[in-house]
């Protein structure tokens, strides 16, 4: 009996295994968002890999794969959403941020190149003194 319940999950994942990978063939790259659908459509591998696991009587495996697979997915969306989703971070993109000529503290990035590159003949002779510039995300 236990041999043909263990069939039936293998079947069954082996089904869900074939639907997943025609579903992520078919998700071409001018999808919008389409690495958020393919890690969608991963996480029904994900089911189907935790049912053939406990049809192999792995138990212990598949509840650690349950636990970890949903992490791994986030982690991957999360940091496609922080760094190179630039669809859905357009406005961050686009927007340009106000310079305070005035501010003691920050200089703007083009005053900071303007003055290396006047002052060049000076910071090469002086090797004690360096210019560096510090750039500052509100976001981050």
């Amino acid at each position: 009996m236990i041999k043909y319940i263990s069939s039936a999950l293998l079947i069954i994942s082996a089904f869900l295994i074939i639907v997943s990978a025609i579903g992520l063939i078919s998700i071409s790259k001018d999808t919008k968002n389409a690495v958020y659908a393919r890690i969608h459509i991963v996480g029904i591998f994900d089911i189907a890999c935790i049912i053939a696991m406990i049809g192999l009587g792995q138990y212990l495996l598949a509840g650690i794969y349950f636990i970890i697979a949903p992490f791994a997915a986030h982690a991957i969306a999360n940091a496609y959403w922080k760094k190179e989703d630039r669809e859905n971070n357009l406005e961050e993109i686009t927007v340009e941020q106000e310079v305070d000529y005035n501010h003691p503290f920050i200089h703007p990035k083009d005053k900071m190149q303007a003055f290396e590159s006047e002052d060049s003949e000076k910071l090469k002779a002086d090797d004690r003194f360096s210019v560096t510039t510090l750039e500052i995300y509100e976001g981050e």
